[in-house]
């Protein structure tokens, strides 16, 4: 009978303790109940001394949908649901014996905002004029040792689109009509090629991309994307050749004035016969890399609505307000500058000086990077811009998806 007693007093002592490191089912130092959290870790990683400075638009309106309406489901800013520990006092009042994962109130665990880009969208705009054969050559010829540097240094970002656009829309319509009094061939622009050919749809949008260039020393073909849209991204077959295709826009313009930065805009505005046609490409949870190609301001005639200041705010914009969202790189015209290299723009050589144009690349300050149209590679310039896009993906932060 004693025997029974003392094990009975044991068991009854046992039941009123409370479990290891249990406080009654809060965290210490005052967290709300359950929930862990680790902290965020800013990884840094500065190449050929760009550096990236803040900005006072970063994260507004974070939650909206991006230009495009693309969000994709494969976003990773959040951590995996845990199958935790559900606390037993919660049902039947029996103190914890064992310690495990705990749920948060909405059944994820948290580990702090996930920095980082897993996505990039390139946006080239390219002058199409007559002068810009050499320039558009050297971009092509530059594209593979670029493309290649960032599939090497952006190792967790290997989602991209990649899309060009020209800087005015088709003025050619009157085609149609010339080819049969020409012998099939279009005397306006030489295109010869286009008789008997269907128009396609977005080509005479100024902003859609380019899939099928057309006129005078284009590739004058359909690029076939692989995606089936107006952008490439990652599957394409032959990625280096394709954009090859794509970003030879030919220099057959007749629009007056090129208006490359209005193009910009209205590429990634949020409505407008430019959105419908670039349907996919712009991403909320991506960084959006500009590149503007042009060897004249945009002033020539009237040239592009609006000015360096209401052209960022578009840009930004379609960011959701986060300007360390944006990586803008521009070769245009120097020779406004100290060592500069272009001389006068005469036929096919030389550039004009671009104010306008070096106003919003260095608007954006750490964020911009401009180059010369003139110089005989861009390998370097691009190289360059490589570790400028790494840190700007390194300190990404995606928004809620």
């Amino acid at each position: 009978m004693t025997r029974f007693r003392r094990t009975c007093t044991l068991l009854a002592t046992l039941l009123t303790l409370p479990a290891c490191s249990d406080d009654g089912g809060t965290s210490s130092g005052g967290s709300t109940a359950g929930v862990t959290t680790a902290p965020t870790t800013n990884s840094t990683n500065s190449t050929n001394g760009t550096t990236t400075t803040g900005s006072s638009n970063s994260g507004t309106d974070s939650t909206s949908e991006a230009s495009g309406g693309n969000s994709d489901s494969d976003s990773e800013t959040a951590a995996p649901t845990s199958t935790g520990m559900v606390d037993p006092t919660t049902s039947g009042g029996f103190p914890k014996l064992d310690v495990g994962v705990e749920e948060t109130t909405d059944g994820v665990t948290t580990d702090g905002d996930e920095m980082g880009c897993r996505k990039v969208d390139f946006l080239f705009i390219i002058d199409n004029s007559g002068s810009m054969s050499d320039e558009q050559q050297s971009l092509i010829d530059s594209f593979p040792g670029f493309i290649s540097a960032i599939q090497s240094q952006l190792d967790e970002a290997q989602d991209y689109h990649i899309m060009v656009i020209d800087t005015d829309p088709w003025v050619f319509g009157g085609c149609n009509l010339i080819c049969p009094l020409f012998g099939n061939t279009c005397p306006v622009a030489g295109l010869d090629y286009t008789c008997g050919t269907p128009p396609l749809e977005c080509e005479d949008v100024l902003g859609a991309g380019v899939t099928h260039p057309r006129g005078l020393q284009s590739s004058s073909k359909d690029c076939n994307f692989s995606t089936g849209f107006r952008y490439m991204d990652v599957t394409e077959p032959d990625l280096t050749s394709t954009f090859a295709c794509a970003a030879q826009v030919g220099t057959g313009s007749t629009s007056d004035p090129e208006r490359p930065m209005e193009a910009m805009v209205q590429a990634v505005a949020p409505t407008g016969p430019a959105f419908e046609c670039n349907t996919g490409f712009l991403r909320k949870d991506a960084i959006l890399v500009v590149t503007i190609v042009t060897d004249e301001d945009d002033n020539f005639g009237d040239g592009s609505a609006g000015n360096a200041a209401g052209w960022k705010a578009s840009l930004v914009a379609a960011k959701k307000g986060d300007e360390k969202a944006l990586v803008v790189l521009g070769l245009y015209g120097d020779n406004d500058q100290p060592n500069g290299i272009c001389g006068p723009l005469v036929d096919s050589s030389g550039a004009e000086p671009s104010p306008r144009i070096r106003e919003f690349v260095e608007s954006f300050g750490d964020q911009g990077i401009s180059g010369s149209v003139c110089a005989p590679s861009y390998d370097s310039f691009f190289s360059e811009a490589v570790g400028l896009i790494a840190q700007t993906c390194d300190d990404f932060v995606p928004p809620p998806m």
